[in-house]
């Protein structure tokens, strides 16, 4: 089968498309015949060589995809040859990936591949960030940092639905009237606002109070700036840190408001006991109904992965980007 693999860490030239054994299904496992694969911000950094969890090169990168089940393992229940599937593993940019049963959810009926392949890393972190643990409710405010991006978008969605009012924060007048477009309230455009002045746009939307809720997908100096938008009893959600940077923050900045600081990472919930096959399937329904939008930016198969993640870096990127195998049809 045909794989896009990281030889050694660098930039996106370094992936190259190569042939691979196709993997069986072992005990518990299932088979997926791969017809889009998500692209997201964690697979540039295991490419770089700065995703610590990733181990050494060669690596195949890939995080979510979709697909058709090919074979299941012993002790798969539930799970049957030929049905359309959602998957959440490593190593899902190829054609075939043996993906653990308990990370594959079924498809509603005639799902779009593509836009199924885009919900179970950026979608899945959304949800859960806003829905449990955040725990937003309507008539709250939300602040969604970097609300352009693929986890930016759905978050502006699904929080704008429960009925919260929300502030996109995004990098440019064109990102933030599209972040809009999904349902945000008002918009801070931080080349306007930068830096200091993001913080005191929030507080001038919010009448002084701040945000009972702040998504951080930035992290860096982003952080400090996400912990002084936060109202009284306020929670902030750092969920990344494709800054690459420190965090400076002064303990002043939320303490005396009584503001919670929660912490989310995907991949240490899955490896703590996290089931995402409910939350799959029901994010899967809403967008089959109609309820949310996944916006792709662009769909590119598989031998122009370079070109992904070069769209994917760029500061102009929108939504999601998307890989296609042969049998994406």
């Amino acid at each position: 089968m045909r794989a896009v693999r990281i030889d050694e860490f660098g930039g996106p030239e370094v992936l190259r498309l190569v042939e691979v054994p196709v993997p069986d299904a072992g005990p518990g496992e299932v088979l997926v015949r791969i017809a889009a694969a998500g692209v997201n911000r964690a697979d540039a950094l295991i490419r770089s060589g700065s995703y610590h969890r990733a181990g050494r090169p060669p690596l195949i990168p890939g995080l979510e995809a979709a697909g058709t089940v090919a074979a299941v393992g012993d002790g798969v229940h539930g799970i049957e040859v030929g049905q359309q599937v959602m998957a959440l593993g490593s190593g899902l940019y190829a054609e075939f990936a043996a993906v653990p049963a308990d990370r594959v959810a079924v498809l509603p009926k005639d799902m779009s591949m593509i836009e199924a392949a885009a919900l179970p890393t950026a979608w899945l972190t959304a949800w859960y960030c806003v829905r449990r643990l955040a725990r937003v409710e309507a008539g709250e405010t939300v602040v969604v940092q970097a609300a352009a991006s693929g986890v930016g978008s759905a978050a502006v969605q699904i929080a704008a639905q429960l009925g919260a009012r929300v502030i996109a924060v995004a990098g440019s007048a064109g990102k933030a009237a599209w972040a809009a477009g999904f349902g945000a309230h008002e918009t801070v455009d931080t080349s306007d606002h930068p830096g200091e002045a993001a913080v005191a746009e929030v507080m001038r939307l919010t009448g002084g109070r701040g945000a009972d809720v702040v998504l951080d997908a930035v992290g860096g100096p982003t952080f400090a700036h996400s912990l002084r938008q936060a109202a009284y009893a306020g929670r902030v959600v750092a969920l990344a840190n494709v800054a690459l940077e420190p965090s400076i923050i002064d303990t002043r900045d939320f303490y005396p408001k009584n503001a919670a600081i929660l912490g989310f990472q995907l991949t240490n919930l899955l490896q703590h006991g996290y089931d995402p096959r409910d939350d799959l399937r029901e994010i899967a329904g809403r967008v089959a109904s109609g309820s949310y939008r996944v916006p792709v930016e662009a769909v590119f198969p598989m031998d122009q992965a370079r070109q992904a993640h070069e769209r994917l870096e760029r500061r102009d990127s929108r939504g999601k980007n998307v890989l296609t195998t042969a049998e994406t049809g």
